[in-house]
């Protein structure tokens, strides 16, 4: 009796969160070792391996498998993709597809009101109409150069001044975007502010431009706490 209890106890402990075992657990870490290389799947990037002469190094390399959503289609984006995953709420993928879409229609029209109503034709030249490649300077120009994270000293939080990789700026400023967008006012449409937002953005203007010199601001009024870095 005692031992049937004892495996009842077990029983009940890995059902209820795999305490007991934590090799049990759901796995952390990618089903391919670490020396596995990220795929090359775009055509122009294998294109300038052959030019340069670079694919010789690649030939003993063992690759990932790419992902399912990894094309080579010209209508295939990483940023774009990216930029939806971020958007979507509770997995309505196709819904946030469509509304990026109708952002880039609005991008689009905004951008050939301007250039058809422009003289001058070295602004004409230099003006883009691309709604991706205005959304890739926008991302761009919001990037953040450092962040504030909360280091303990003495029994007190201090907000210190770190670097940020390029992962995570990215991350923060398609995150303002979305955020500033969920914040607007509701006579709004998300598309709508979002392709006037992302214009202004990619002139170095706007609320989200805002936001990343407000973080520059904190980051240099705390800079005596940088030393906590390191100590």
């Amino acid at each position: 009796m005692a031992l049937f209890a004892k495996y009842l106890r077990i029983g009940s402990t890995v059902k209820h969160g795999f305490k007991v075992f934590p090799q049990l657990t759901t796995a952390k870490y990618s089903v391919y070792p670490p020396h596995f290389a990220e795929p090359v799947y775009k055509k122009q990037e294998l294109d300038k391996l052959y030019e340069s002469g670079e694919i010789e190094n690649y030939k003993l390399i063992p690759f990932k498998a790419a992902r399912s959503n990894e094309t080579c289609s010209i209508f295939h984006d990483p940023t774009v993709t990216k930029f939806v995953n971020y958007m979507l709420l509770k997995g309505q993928k196709k819904l946030a597809r469509g509304v990026l879409e109708k952002t880039f229609e609005k991008i689009k029209k905004l951008q050939l009101e301007k250039y058809n109503r422009e003289t001058d034709p070295e602004k004409k030249a230099s003006m883009i109409i691309d709604p991706i490649v205005i959304l890739k300077k926008a991302i761009a120009n919001c990037k953040p150069l450092l962040k504030l994270t909360a280091v303990k000293r003495g029994g007190s939080f201090y907000q210190v001044p770190v670097p940020i990789t390029d992962k995570e700026s990215t991350f923060y400023a398609m995150r303002w975007f979305v955020q500033c967008g969920r914040e607007k006012d509701k006579s709004i449409s998300f598309a709508d502010f979002m392709a006037t937002e992302l214009i202004k953005a990619s002139n170095n203007d706007g609320k989200v431009v805002q936001k990343k010199l407000d973080l520059h601001k904190q980051c240099e009024a705390n800079r005596a706490y940088a030393h906590y870095r390191w100590s």
